[in-house]
């Protein structure tokens, strides 16, 4: 779709289960699994929707999904279906590795930049190899320094072959990428994940990666289990949905299953719900 002068369109790596406890932290099941049932193992199930970016000439990419790198445990841990894979969903753009100029993390979760590299022979190498590769400088730090909380979520195959090849550029806080693509660091998931901001001609987008992964994490409470910093989390949300209801954002949802995109609405309650937009 268009806004303004950009092109958007999310793009698909498939879906996968995580915990749905862990999905909702202190929300009792009760509650969240009227939205999110799970199933025997009590996963939840989650998209992995990434964006496609297109202006100024170049083919933006955000968030790589999970990759083809994850071996037979690890997909049947996450129940990963990789149907289409996101290579599949590029080439309805006729668009193939190659053709992708600049790659934007959120942060570095293993689904979130799972396909950032690839397996060729028996080496792991970068997976756009004319592209440039953008996160925030704290965030690489972190994920290269992982501790015993944070280490399962990051897997180092998936971002230290870049640096092999000098394609990351690192960020230090909020960065305009080009005229009307703005990285706006959220932290709350991560201390330094970043949101996408898109703006053109008097309309905006935001890709909020894991700061609002669903739209049934509209809630304010609704906070991940996972998120490191739960407090941070609560005021950018608070923020964020304040002004994409005041000035009608377009929001994007990376792991919402069924809806990618939509405006928040009040209710008159002054509950935050979902416009969707079909894409």
């Amino acid at each position: 779709m268009n806004l303004g002068k950009f092109e958007i369109y999310p793009v698909t790596d498939g879906q996968f289960r995580l915990d749905g406890g862990a999905m909702f932290g202190v929300v009792p099941k009760v509650l969240w699994e009227k939205c999110c049932p799970a199933d025997e193992k009590n996963r939840i199930q989650l998209g992995l929707n990434c964006l496609l970016i297109r202006a100024h000439g170049k083919n933006i990419l955000v968030d790589t999904g999970l990759g083809s790198k994850v071996d037979a445990k690890f997909h049947d841990h996450f129940a990963i279906e990789r149907k289409p894979p996101l290579e599949s969903s590029l080439k309805r753009f006729s668009l193939a590795h190659e053709d992708i100029h600049m790659v934007v993390n959120t942060h570095l979760h293993f689904d979130h930049c799972g396909g950032n590299t690839m397996r060729e022979d028996d080496q792991v190498v970068s997976a756009f190899p004319k592209a440039k590769y953008f996160v925030q400088r704290g965030e690489y730090e972190d994920a290269v320094r992982a501790n015993e909380r944070t280490r399962a979520s990051y897997l180092k195959e998936n971002f230290t072959p870049i640096a092999h090849v000098s394609q990351w550029e690192f960020l230090d806080g909020d960065t305009e990428l080009l005229p009307g693509l703005s990285m706006v660091v959220t932290g709350g998931h991560t201390a330094h994940h970043q949101a996408v901001k898109i703006h053109s001609e008097g309309k905006t987008a935001l890709y909020l990666g894991d700061l609002i992964p669903t739209v049934s994490h509209l809630p304010l409470p609704y906070i991940m289990g996972y998120d490191l910093y739960p407090l941070q989390t609560l005021e950018s949300k608070r923020w964020i949905l304040d002004r994409a209801f005041e000035e009608r954002w377009l929001l994007v949802f990376e792991h919402d299953p069924r809806i990618q995109m939509g405006y928040v609405k009040k209710d008159i309650e002054g509950k935050y719900y979902l416009e969707e937009v079909k894409t």
